[in-house]
């Protein structure tokens, strides 16, 4: 059984404690987690052993980045790079409820809990969070870093980028594309290709910001 180290001691990690207590291959060592005010604290029967920089002192431990935001995790991997931690150093959980058939691909350091489908040549990358519920049909392609809240539906085809979050409950039509970066809201039925850093809701959804900047009144 591998020795496993939790990065941040989040709500995500206790959903993949629960998990890999249940039902994964791994021994859970412990948690790091930057905040001071966090060390020696006890999270679900995990401890905080220290701050994140801390994982060279387990060159045997698998690490899982459990901060629910793709930027988030996004920046402790670069972080952890330039100390000289390779992909090769992080897990891949799945819930044991998940089947996974032959042709599908998900990478390094992807956390993936209970009842996600899977279908037929899905592709999902390195550090990708997908929440209970989500469905994966034929030929989706997720970039790293993407995020999934629960019950997200995706069509055939579709296209998720690097960094791109799908609120809960929302769905993606087949042969559609998001953008990196982009942010779809909850409930949301996107019909069109959305654009790299856009936030867009609704049902069709539209567009209700660009960047930084909110879209044009009349849209919101």
């Amino acid at each position: 059984m591998s020795e496993l180290l939790l990065i941040a001691a989040s709500g995500l990690a206790r959903e993949v404690l629960a998990m890999v207590r249940s039902s994964g291959p791994f021994d859970i060592i412990g948690i790091l987690d930057d905040d001071e005010d966090k060390l020696g604290r006890v999270v679900d029967g995990a401890h905080v052993l220290g701050p994140i920089r801390d994982a060279l002192k387990f060159p045997h431990a698998k690490l899982l980045v459990c901060i629910g935001s793709g930027t988030g995790r996004e920046s402790v991997v670069m972080r952890l790079r330039a100390l000289g931690l390779s992909e090769d150093r992080y897990a891949t959980a799945i819930d044991t409820s998940v089947h996974v058939p032959e042709g599908c691909k998900i990478g390094h350091g992807s956390i993936i809990l209970a009842h996600v489908t899977m279908t037929a040549s899905v592709t999902l990358g390195n550090h990708v969070v997908a929440m209970p519920g989500v469905t994966f049909t034929h030929d989706d392609v997720v970039g790293d870093f993407a995020t999934f809240a629960a019950g997200v539906s995706l069509g055939g085809n579709v296209r998720i980028g690097r960094g791109a979050y799908i609120g809960m409950n929302a769905s993606v039509r087949e042969r559609r594309s998001v953008g990196a970066g982009a942010t779809i809201g909850m409930g949301a039925a996107v019909l069109s290709d959305v654009p790299d850093e856009e936030t867009w809701a609704g049902v069709p959804a539209r567009v209700i910001r660009r960047g930084n900047f909110p879209a044009l009144e009349g849209i919101l």
